[in-house]
């Protein structure tokens, strides 16, 4: 367990505590597989003090969603800061996103999969995936501003592109391949050669 039945934390850390079981056990099982009782038990809380802070899991899982996109935006954007807009992207890969332990890939895949049977999760995971969209766009288009990638380059279409090899990691993690880390290498060598225009 995360934390000690019982103990008395501040709202703002119980309810971080709340995410951050959640994330791990959404990520061991699934959106379905998993149950508010189990993410409680994982966050050393009971399901009454679990329901205080989400009202439901999906909403728990929305705030998940939200968390670790969050923490994907703020990995790139501190390598950015540190090494420049025409470098820092490129430090974040398949390879990056397992390192961090960050489950965007995997909860993405979970979110489409329920999205079909829920109408407030499909609506959400579209608007969420446009502001992923938007914001790999963004990045794009301040690399290129940079230097770091071909003058020519669509941002628009590439940032379809990285969300696409993001749910590409999610199909290979699970279903244990197709794909293996030499592969991601290579994906993400070629993509870097088009994207900069180099031989």
């Amino acid at each position: 367990m995360s934390g000690q039945a019982g103990a008395r934390l501040p709202a703002a850390e119980r309810r971080a505590a709340i995410l951050n079981a959640a994330l791990m056990v959404f990520a061991e099982r699934s959106y379905a597989g998993a149950t508010t009782a189990q993410i409680a038990r994982q966050a050393g809380v009971s399901e009454p003090i679990l329901y205080r802070h989400f009202a439901s899991k999906r909403n728990l899982y929305i705030a998940c969603l939200d968390e670790a996109w969050q923490r994907i935006r703020m990995r790139i954007e501190a390598e950015i800061d540190n090494r420049g807009a025409a470098e820092g992207w490129r430090a974040v890969g398949p390879a990056t996103l397992r390192e961090m332990k960050v489950v965007v890939p995997s909860l993405w895949m979970q979110a489409i999969t329920e999205a079909g049977e829920d109408a407030e999760l499909r609506n959400y995971v579209r608007r969420h995936m446009r502001e992923a969209h938007d914001y790999f766009a963004d990045v794009l288009r301040r690399v290129q501003a940079a230097g770091g990638i071909d003058g020519d380059r669509d941002p628009e279409v590439e940032a379809w592109i990285f969300v696409a090899g993001i749910l590409l990691v999610s199909l290979a993690d699970r279903l244990g391949g197709p794909l293996g880390p030499d592969d991601f290498e290579a994906i993400k060598r070629e993509r870097l050669r088009w994207l900069t225009g180099e031989a």
